[in-house]
């Protein structure tokens, strides 16, 4: 059986798909990449189609990843259907998200990314969106996915078998 998860963030081509990147990096390197699927959107509609922010790209090449072959998507109440985990990005991105449940029971299929982020402070679990800032923000954004996304791994199987 496969699990599915989804990362969500707001136009799908910063956060949520480094994050989709990594984590399929991640997969496969702890040898489920066979058991678990990957996919990631926007909560908006207006990057749909378009390859991931370049600067987020570039982070992640010089990184060592592959980010060619992104291209925006839009969440939609299906994916409470095609997937078993829906990991948001920011608080806003959760608010979006879980309004779109189809039953209140589907709404515990939601859950902040950073929840899983060991250094996770004080409640802080937004990752921040580097759109608007440097390429710094991006680094960052990276750091935080990449320590947040092994943790993810880690706890899999205690996920997958619930």
């Amino acid at each position: 059986m496969t699990y599915r998860i989804a990362l969500v963030c707001l136009g799908n081509i910063c956060r949520s798909p480094m994050a989709h990147v990594v984590l399929e990096d991640r997969l496969a390197k702890a040898g489920l990449d066979d058991r678990v699927e990957v996919a990631s959107s926007g909560t908006g509609d207006w990057h749909v189609g378009h390859p991931m922010d370049p600067r987020a790209a570039a982070t992640l090449s010089a990184a060592g990843y592959d980010p060619t072959r992104h291209r925006a998507r839009t969440f939609s109440p299906d994916w409470y259907a095609e997937n078993d985990l829906l990991l948001t990005m920011d608080s806003s991105n959760y608010a979006d998200v879980a309004d779109h449940a189809p039953t209140v029971e589907q709404v515990q299929q939601v859950r902040m990314f950073r929840e899983f982020d060991p250094e996770a402070a004080n409640g802080d679990v937004d990752v921040p969106d580097p759109y608007y800032g440097g390429d710094d923000g991006f680094a960052e954004v990276l750091t935080m996915i990449e320590r947040t996304t092994d943790e993810l791994v880690a706890q899999l199987p205690d996920l997958m078998d619930r």
